[in-house]
């Protein structure tokens, strides 16, 4: 029976449910601080910093938290974990900040300034499993190897620095940087790294941390000799994709249909075979099955969502908190995350709204469809100019651009030469192999909107690099062309957009063997390969992706 309650300072921005089922899997329970006096009565308090800097430190601040937090870790005598942010805001200052302006003040309990990544060397943010190099024997790793990876998801980083060394506990390289991916001093504990979003591996680190304040031994660290030589590889991540919908019987299903053919009249449970709609099971123990078989990352898509008011639509958030519970990898939804009225009461709720009710419930990351292509038109309408109104813009700027995920759903436009197509589309050439059904080798690839029914004139490049611009963190691209048919992903466009954009881009669609997983990440910038039917109907399996992955020299995450 553990003898302390954990303290939780949830100052209300992004998802901290899965760290309280993670907490809570280790067997505490949690106390919520919403005063700045439990701050000082509290016996180990738990910052999960989840959003942008600015913001975090704005909100300590007219909580009245900031003091009393400084006087809490002054000594690092008293048990402390922040995470993500949490870590960062211990630092003196960050430069997350609008363009102009001043630096941000941290906590300054440790020394230095957190930075942005250089978008000109790598891909930004750094989203994905990586490893540590450790600084540190600490308790808080105890039951953790040093070759587990964990999982990451910022754009601004803490350096090493002569000042903050004693402060070190592990770190991690991506791209040639080498940044603070944890530090301990004392009882003060914090990663960079999301432990609740770590699978088994954040599990285990949550017990060295809760267990060793239990026994006592939270501050007995030991110095290690650090190889200067030595680096740590994000791998390749293999994301799982649930398009869900509501059934006859308005149960939430997982279905899989080919090239976006998803109507609503086929009949119900069939579950094998291609060609037709296929219901899957029910999305809760789909996920947790895949997450029990190594996927690095479950997205949920509510491929009917724009039927219905998202607010009112109860069971996806459900399905959201469940999953939560006992599945501890990231989890992205999307469908219907706009802007919206309820012609019933005329109440009208933003895009940050509904995004935020879906962060509550257990998403780590939102996907924008076609609310996307729109703000990337009027952003071209208005010649570059950003409005601060789209859903991109609102949604990034309050829970960071490692939040916002732009769906990209095109199709093929074949051309018999680059002339053929209008100035501002990117015309590629197809990969042999992947021709045209008569043989073409050319095309440009126009974004649809509202689940593939309704083409505009806008391609996928262009579309990825506005919306880039706007505050996107992350691309998801599809190809309609290549959906359900099993002969891999799109090259030509993978390559295209991967090579327009500096953040990653999530491969989607077409995906049939091992092999178009290890073809797409040797050809591609792509970071990240997605699947689903060939997941649904377990004619792959998980683990054998990444082994072929790995066979061809490329890493992939292990499970432990």
């Amino acid at each position: 029976m553990p003898s302390f309650k954990v303290s939780l300072l949830d100052y209300g921005a992004g998802n901290v449910r899965s760290v309280r089922n993670a907490i809570a899997a280790n067997g505490y329970e949690i106390e919520d601080i919403t005063t700045p006096e439990q701050i000082d009565e509290a016996k180990v308090i738990v910052f999960p910093g989840v959003g942008s800097f600015g913001s975090a430190m704005r909100v300590l601040k007219e909580k009245g938290f900031d003091g009393p937090l400084r006087k809490y870790l002054s000594d690092h005598k008293r048990p402390f974990l922040g995470i993500c942010l949490g870590m960062q805001t211990l630092f003196e200052s960050s430069d997350e900040h609008e363009e102009g302006q001043d630096a941000i003040p941290g906590l300054g309990v440790i020394p230095g300034k957190v930075v942005r990544f250089d978008s000109t060397k790598m891909t930004v943010p750094h989203i994905g499993w990586n490893g540590r190099i450790l600084h540190k024997e600490s308790p808080v790793l105890k039951h953790v190897s040093p070759l587990e990876e964990a999982y990451y998801v910022h754009s601004y980083y803490a350096p090493i620095t002569e000042e903050n060394k004693e402060w070190i506990l592990s770190s991690t390289t991506y791209s040639g940087e080498h940044f603070i991916s944890a530090v301990q001093r004392g009882a003060v504990v914090a990663t960079q790294f999301h432990p609740e979003k770590s699978g088994s591996t954040g599990l285990r680190v949550l017990k060295g941390f809760l267990e060793a304040i239990e026994n006592g031994t939270l501050e007995q660290t030991e110095n290690l000799a650090v190889d200067p030589q030595a680096k740590t590889e994000l791998v390749k991540r293999i994301v799982v994709a649930l398009d869900v919908r509501s059934n006859d019987h308005g149960d939430l299903v997982v279905t899989k249909g080919d090239q976006y053919d998803v109507r609503e009249n086929h009949k119900e449970g069939v579950e094998s075979g291609r060609g037709g709609v296929r219901n899957l099971g029910k999305p809760v123990a789909l996920a947790r099955r895949y997450y029990e078989e190594g996927t690095d990352e479950i997205a949920f898509l509510n491929i009917t969502s724009f039927r219905q008011g998202v607010i009112e639509d109860m069971p996806m958030l459900q399905v959201l908190e469940e999953a939560s519970k006992n599945i501890f990898v990231p989890l992205t939804v999307g469908g219907g995350i706009r802007s919206y009225s309820d012609p019933a009461t005329g109440q009208t709720w933003s895009a940050l709204e509904v995004a935020s009710r879906y962060f509550r419930a257990g998403a780590d990351k939102v996907s924008l469809g076609s609310d996307a292509v729109q703000a990337s038109e009027e952003f071209i309408a208005s010649g570059g100019k950003k409005s601060g109104g789209t859903s991109i813009e609102m949604i990034s700027n309050v829970y960071g651009v490692q939040a916002v995920v732009v769906s990209i759903d095109p199709k093929r436009v074949y051309v018999n030469s680059r002339e053929d197509a209008a100035a501002e589309h990117v015309v590629v050439e197809l990969e042999n192999g992947q021709e045209g059904p008569n043989g073409e080798k050319l095309c440009w690839f126009q974004c649809t909107v509202k689940g593939g029914r309704e083409a505009r004139n806008i391609c996928a490049v262009t579309v990825a690099k506005t919306t880039e611009k706007l505050g996107a963190g992350e691309i998801m691209l599809n190809c309609i062309d290549m959906d359900g048919q099993g002969n891999g992903y799109d090259i030509a466009l993978m390559r295209a957009v991967s090579d327009a954009v500096t953040i990653p881009v999530i491969a989607s669609s077409g995906a049939g063997t091992p092999e178009h997983f290890t073809d797409v990440f040797s050809k591609t910038n792509v970071k990240a390969a997605l699947a689903a039917g060939m997941f649904h109907r377990k004619e792959v399996e998980i683990e054998a992706v990444k082994a072929h992955i790995r066979d061809h020299g490329m890493p992939a995450r292990s499970s432990y």
